[in-house]
């Protein structure tokens, strides 16, 4: 199911490493509140208790995780983020702006890691009761260059793999963007900061109209 048969709207933000989405979802939280627009900002892993544990596992360098280990335990997380965060926010008729979700786990453990595309998609729609988001944004850089932006010494897990790895995500995403253009929209990562956020917020005020006054979003 989408996020149309809720009160509330569901919308996931996705992009490779290094492409500041994170940076620009919390400049939008600060407009958001100034305008009383009633909003949740959570990210995928990580949005629970239980999920914090679950990312420290996931990310932290030197553990060896396998890959379809490393596959169940974001699916894991996200069954308890959902049950847990966006629904009970999306039946309050809240906006939930998601940091990652379904289409990550297509990305990385997919195309990164070559799991079988089948198994990731009905183990989302396992894990999520069926929930899909009505807007993707993908914020869009060359993985070297998002690469270069991370913070010397301070690369988690997955920021640590190799470049061909990071390559084959952003190809995902750049494929899944393309079979359903009705869903996805693509922003430039690379441009300024500024910019980027000006065209961010822009795609959900056309997205979304008036339904949570996006609408007045400068």
């Amino acid at each position: 199911m989408s996020t149309q048969e809720y009160p509330g709207t569901f919308v996931t933000l996705e992009g490779p490493e290094g492409a500041g989405k994170t940076t620009q979802v919390k400049l939008l939280s600060k407009q958001l509140t100034k305008l009383g627009v009633p909003h949740v900002v959570t990210r995928d892993p990580g949005g629970t208790p239980l999920g914090k544990q679950v990312r420290r596992i996931l990310l932290t360098p030197g553990i060896n995780v396998a890959p379809m280990t490393e596959l169940l335990l974001y699916q894991a997380d996200r069954a308890q983020h959902v049950a847990e965060v966006i629904k009970p926010a999306l039946e309050e008729g809240k906006l939930v702006l998601c940091d990652r979700f379904i289409d990550s786990s297509i990305a990385y453990q997919g195309y990164g890691r070559n799991i079988d595309m089948k198994l990731i998609k009905d183990l989302n729609e396992l894990s999520t009761g069926g929930l899909r988001p009505v807007l993707t944004i993908l914020f869009d850089i060359q993985s070297e260059d998002g690469l270069s932006r991370l913070h010397p010494g301070g690369h988690d897990r997955i920021e640590r793999e190799a470049l061909d790895f990071h390559k084959r995500v952003r190809k995902g995403y750049l494929e899944l963007a393309q079979l359903e253009p009705e869903r996805w929209r693509i922003l430039d990562a690379a441009k300024p900061l500024t910019t980027v956020q000006g065209e961010f917020t822009k795609i959900l005020a056309d997205k979304l109209g008036s339904k949570h006054m996006l609408n007045a979003i400068e």
